[in-house]
């Protein structure tokens, strides 16, 4: 070694960063996030990497876009994971026989591999797997998340196959009223009402799309947008229209629940089974991903009581 760099720190070898695209039936796992003694959805897919990579531990951890709470499911969840050099090309494995020759693409064979570790009836599938554009963060680069939530109220058909994904409500519920009480919300807000705050984390949110409609079956469904959410608030948002669906809540009373900024008890926050986010939103270019997470980063004040900013339709 150069006496002249003796003592210098050694710069860490550079990464690759996948973006693995993630879909899971939430009812078995305990959230997202790993935990000790739990199944968790991250734990899971960390433990499968753990296997592939073995030879060329540690394996980073995920970046997750949003870290869904126990029994919610996804079918369009979006994670992050950066590789090593060797890491990478450990993945590199050369084809044989007819495909012989043929180039071989070792990020998009990481899904593959962690799919069949899983196995063909498991409760995670990568969907896809690929190399991120530079300047990609799963959670900070998106723009918007998108749920659903599904009601069968007295109304809608009780599908038993559909008993996982699906709330069965036992009343009837006015969608029309739900969809007054939703637009009523829409805006940039503290949402401190409809959250379970987190220590040292704001509440702040642009809610940007929340209507209701019956699907073919019958069944309603609630979709809902915005920048982010805190713990909790779909299944907040959602159960504050349904006790307005079925005449329990006044629709004008909950924007005034949300500006109290006070959790109270005049509705009930529902059950994960009928949550699915579906969508995680992000800029197309790798500049607009590198300004996107700078600028998510940069946590939003408090807003003050009464001046709550408009948010997008």
């Amino acid at each position: 070694m150069n006496p002249e760099h003796a003592g210098e720190p050694r710069s860490e070898p550079p990464t690759t960063r996948i973006r693995l695209d993630i879909a899971y039936d939430g009812g078995n796992f305990t959230g997202w996030a790993t935990q000790p003694t739990v199944r968790t959805v991250q734990g899971a897919i960390e433990d499968a990497l753990a296997v592939i990579l073995r030879r060329h531990a540690p394996v980073a951890s995920l970046v997750v876009a949003g870290r869904t709470d126990a029994g919610v499911h996804a079918t369009g969840q979006v994670a992050h994971l950066d590789l090593t050099p060797a890491q990478l090309r450990s993945l590199d494995r050369p084809r044989r026989g007819k495909l012989a020759g043929r180039v071989y693409d070792g990020p998009a064979s990481l899904g593959r591999r962690i799919n069949g570790i899983a196995g063909l009836d498991g409760d995670v599938y990568v969907a896809r797997s690929a190399l991120a554009l530079p300047g990609f963060d799963a959670r900070f680069s998106a723009l918007w998340r998108r749920y659903e939530y599904r009601i069968a109220d007295t109304a809608a058909p009780r599908n038993p196959l559909d008993r996982h994904r699906t709330l069965w409500y036992p009343a009837a519920l006015d969608v029309g009223l739900m969809n007054q009480a939703a637009a009523s919300l829409l805006g940039l807000h503290d949402w401190a009402a409809y959250c379970k705050p987190r220590e040292g984390a704001t509440t702040v949110r642009d809610l940007e799309e929340f209507w209701w409609d019956r699907d073919t079956d019958g069944v309603l469904v609630a979709r809902v947008q915005a920048d982010a959410f805190c713990h909790s608030m779909v299944r907040s948002l959602v159960g504050a229209c349904v006790a307005a669906g079925q005449g329990n809540l006044p629709v004008e009373r909950l924007a005034g629940i949300r500006d109290e900024l006070a959790r109270g008890s005049e509705f009930k926050v529902m059950p994960a089974k009928g949550l699915v986010l579906v969508e995680v939103g992000y800029p197309e270019t790798a500049d607009g991903l590198q300004v996107r997470a700078e600028l998510t980063r940069n946590r939003r004040p408090k807003l003050d009581v009464g001046r709550s900013a408009p948010g997008r339709v």
